[in-house]
Protein backbone atom coordinates (compact mmCIF):
# COMPACT_ATOMS: atom_id res chain seq x y z
CA UNK A 1 0.00 0.00 0.00
CA UNK A 2 2.58 2.06 1.01
CA UNK A 3 4.53 1.86 -2.59
CA UNK A 4 1.28 2.45 -4.63
CA UNK A 5 0.86 5.82 -2.59
CA UNK A 6 4.60 6.95 -3.09
CA UNK A 7 4.32 5.78 -6.93
CA UNK A 8 0.62 7.77 -7.14
CA UNK A 9 2.74 10.86 -5.79
CA UNK A 10 5.76 10.64 -7.61
CA UNK A 11 3.23 11.12 -10.56
CA UNK A 12 1.37 13.52 -9.42
CA UNK A 13 4.46 15.53 -9.35
CA UNK A 14 5.54 14.45 -12.02
CA UNK A 15 2.34 16.14 -13.78
CA UNK A 16 2.29 19.49 -11.89
CA UNK A 17 5.66 19.95 -13.35
CA UNK A 18 5.51 19.58 -16.85
CA UNK A 19 2.72 20.77 -17.40
CA UNK A 20 3.09 24.64 -16.91
CA UNK A 21 5.94 23.52 -20.04
CA UNK A 22 3.07 21.90 -21.79
CA UNK A 23 0.81 24.82 -21.59
CA UNK A 24 3.64 27.65 -22.61
CA UNK A 25 4.67 25.23 -25.36
CA UNK A 26 1.42 25.58 -26.91
CA UNK A 27 1.70 29.62 -27.06
CA UNK A 28 1.78 30.45 -30.81
CA UNK A 29 4.06 33.44 -31.46
CA UNK A 30 3.54 36.10 -34.12
CA UNK A 31 5.90 38.90 -34.93
CA UNK A 32 5.58 42.59 -35.19
CA UNK A 33 8.20 45.28 -36.72
CA UNK A 34 8.33 48.63 -36.61
CA UNK A 35 10.64 50.11 -38.54
CA UNK A 36 11.09 54.22 -40.20
CA UNK A 37 7.55 54.45 -37.53
CA UNK A 38 5.43 51.76 -39.61
CA UNK A 39 4.71 48.37 -38.39
CA UNK A 40 5.24 45.56 -40.66
CA UNK A 41 3.09 43.54 -41.56
CA UNK A 42 0.44 45.91 -41.25
CA UNK A 43 -2.03 43.31 -41.06
CA UNK A 44 -1.71 40.36 -38.56
CA UNK A 45 -3.23 36.89 -38.63
CA UNK A 46 -3.95 35.02 -35.57
CA UNK A 47 -6.62 32.49 -34.64
CA UNK A 48 -9.24 33.28 -32.37
CA UNK A 49 -10.21 31.80 -29.28
CA UNK A 50 -6.39 31.52 -27.66
CA UNK A 51 -3.53 33.16 -26.52
CA UNK A 52 -1.07 34.77 -28.76
CA UNK A 53 2.66 36.14 -27.94
CA UNK A 54 3.10 39.44 -29.77
CA UNK A 55 7.18 40.10 -30.19
CA UNK A 56 7.31 43.54 -31.60
CA UNK A 57 10.96 44.37 -32.23
CA UNK A 58 11.71 48.19 -32.72
CA UNK A 59 14.18 49.10 -35.40
CA UNK A 60 14.01 52.52 -34.77
CA UNK A 61 16.46 54.69 -33.27
CA UNK A 62 14.09 56.09 -30.69
CA UNK A 63 11.58 54.93 -28.79
CA UNK A 64 7.77 53.74 -29.83
CA UNK A 65 4.65 53.39 -27.67
CA UNK A 66 2.39 50.14 -28.86
CA UNK A 67 -1.23 51.70 -28.10
CA UNK A 68 -4.69 49.44 -28.90
CA UNK A 69 -7.65 50.13 -27.33
CA UNK A 70 -9.66 47.47 -28.61
CA UNK A 71 -6.90 44.93 -27.27
CA UNK A 72 -6.68 47.10 -24.07
CA UNK A 73 -2.73 47.19 -24.23
CA UNK A 74 -0.03 49.75 -23.48
CA UNK A 75 3.61 49.23 -23.69
CA UNK A 76 6.62 51.44 -24.51
CA UNK A 77 8.83 49.98 -27.27
CA UNK A 78 12.66 51.10 -26.66
CA UNK A 79 14.71 51.53 -29.57
CA UNK A 80 16.80 48.58 -30.62
CA UNK A 81 14.91 46.11 -28.38
CA UNK A 82 12.51 43.62 -29.14
CA UNK A 83 9.15 43.20 -26.59
CA UNK A 84 6.71 40.78 -25.74
CA UNK A 85 2.94 41.44 -25.48
CA UNK A 86 0.57 38.80 -24.56
CA UNK A 87 -2.70 38.81 -26.07
CA UNK A 88 -5.89 36.75 -26.27
CA UNK A 89 -8.28 35.08 -26.21
CA UNK A 90 -9.68 36.88 -28.48
CA UNK A 91 -12.81 36.64 -30.53
CA UNK A 92 -13.12 36.64 -34.48
CA UNK A 93 -12.99 40.42 -36.06
CA UNK A 94 -10.39 43.40 -36.50
CA UNK A 95 -8.55 44.82 -33.34
CA UNK A 96 -6.84 48.23 -34.34
CA UNK A 97 -3.47 49.14 -32.99
CA UNK A 98 -1.36 52.62 -33.76
CA UNK A 99 2.47 53.98 -32.39
CA UNK A 100 1.29 56.69 -29.68
CA UNK A 101 4.40 58.79 -30.69
CA UNK A 102 3.74 58.42 -34.73
CA UNK A 103 -0.34 57.70 -34.73
CA UNK A 104 -0.03 58.88 -38.71
CA UNK A 105 2.45 56.30 -39.90
CA UNK A 106 2.71 53.56 -37.45
CA UNK A 107 -0.61 51.86 -37.85
CA UNK A 108 -2.26 48.42 -38.45
CA UNK A 109 -4.38 45.68 -37.55
CA UNK A 110 -4.68 42.34 -35.99
CA UNK A 111 -7.17 39.96 -37.71
CA UNK A 112 -8.45 36.97 -35.67
CA UNK A 113 -9.90 34.57 -37.45
CA UNK A 114 -11.66 31.02 -36.54
CA UNK A 115 -8.93 28.28 -38.36
CA UNK A 116 -11.04 26.12 -40.26
CA UNK A 117 -8.34 23.92 -40.84
CA UNK A 118 -8.14 22.24 -37.50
Amino acid sequence: MMIRRCNLLSHVWLVLILLPFTLWAKTKEFHLTIENHVFTPSELKVPANEKVKLIIYNKDKVAEEFDSFDLNREKVLFPGKKTTIFIGPLQEGIYEYFGEYNPNTARGIILVEVNHAD
